[in-house]
């Protein structure tokens, strides 16, 4: 394994979002800037524009957020940190959560709702369109052909540029994309819960982003006694450092976007991007984790 000493995100290498909107690889995630129970303002206000302006000057230029994150919140802390965006930065959204409660989130994937909530989504984050908007639940009480379909028709006004899933299978991602193209999905998929992988497979071969939330999620693996830790130890690394290492050479089609309030905590994120490990020690971290 090396390492570099500029700390850099873009040492992650890019992709291009739906072949056309290209990305540094290792991103960044909203949700931890809210409330506790992911509702509500944060704790710390300064500190939370504080990461966000310096997630850019480290070279992050993926930002993913959500309208329920706050709600609100988190896309209107972006606009205030960000706005005017250097060209470079792309913004992620979602629809289809509501949100009743801290910690309670309930799907709604009614088309005019999603339509409503794009539609705000653009005026909070002060942008004519949006890079890549997200079905955050399909809503099992709408037809699935509906609830895509309103956003492709967001798409062809002009309002999205890209379209993207969360917590889908292969064959629902399948299904959706019998309606309108889908640039990335979003599922639960870390080093030590890894049930997406024959989606993330499916995305690999058609060159579809995977958006892995949890991304540190590493559970019993990270522990002080763990394998993951005495790994970490062994190369000068922290275990988050090498979760978010193995996902990056995983697949190229990973788009990690690890969320933090705090600024040494983002650095040292970001700091994984620059962390080669050779085939034999992405194979050990495989084993570990499996």
């Amino acid at each position: 394994m090396t390492t570099s000493t500029e700390n850099s995100a873009a040492a992650s290498g890019t992709f291009e979002i739906g072949g056309d909107l290209p990305v540094v690889r290792l991103g960044y995630g909203t949700m931890q800037l809210t409330g506790e129970g992911v509702w509500g303002p944060p704790r710390d206000h300064d500190g939370a524009i504080r990461v966000l302006r310096r997630a850019v000057e480290i070279g992050v230029t993926f930002f993913d957020t959500a309208d329920s994150y706050g709600p609100v919140v988190a896309e209107e802390l972006l606009a205030e940190a960000l706005h005017p965006y250097a060209d470079n930065v792309v913004i992620a959204t979602k629809a289809g959560l509501t949100r009743q409660g801290p910690g309670i989130w309930t799907p709604l994937g009614n088309p005019a709702y999603l339509r409503q909530q794009a539609e705000l989504s653009l005026r909070r984050l002060k942008v004519e369109r949006i890079d890549l908007f997200q079905l955050h639940r399909i809503d099992p009480a709408v037809r699935l052909e509906d609830q895509v379909g309103e956003l492709a028709k967001l798409r062809d006004e002009g309002k999205i540029r890209h379209i993207g899933l969360s917590e889908v299978s292969v064959q629902q991602l399948q299904d959706a994309q019998a309606v309108a193209p889908i640039a990335t999905v979003q599922n639960l998929y870390n080093l030590a819960n890894r049930a997406s992988e024959p989606l993330l497979d499916h995305c690999a071969e058609h060159g579809i982003g995977f958006i892995p939330w949890f991304p540190l999620a590493t559970g019993e693996l990270s522990k002080a006694d763990g394998p993951l830790a005495a790994a970490a130890t062994e190369h000068d690394a922290t275990p988050s450092q090498l979760a978010l290492a193995w996902l990056l050479r995983r697949s190229p089609v990973m788009l990690p976007i690890p969320g933090t309030s705090k600024v040494d905590h983002l650095e040292s994120n970001t700091a994984a991007a620059a962390i080669e490990l050779t085939d034999d020690e992405f194979e050990a971290l495989t084993r570990i984790g499996g």
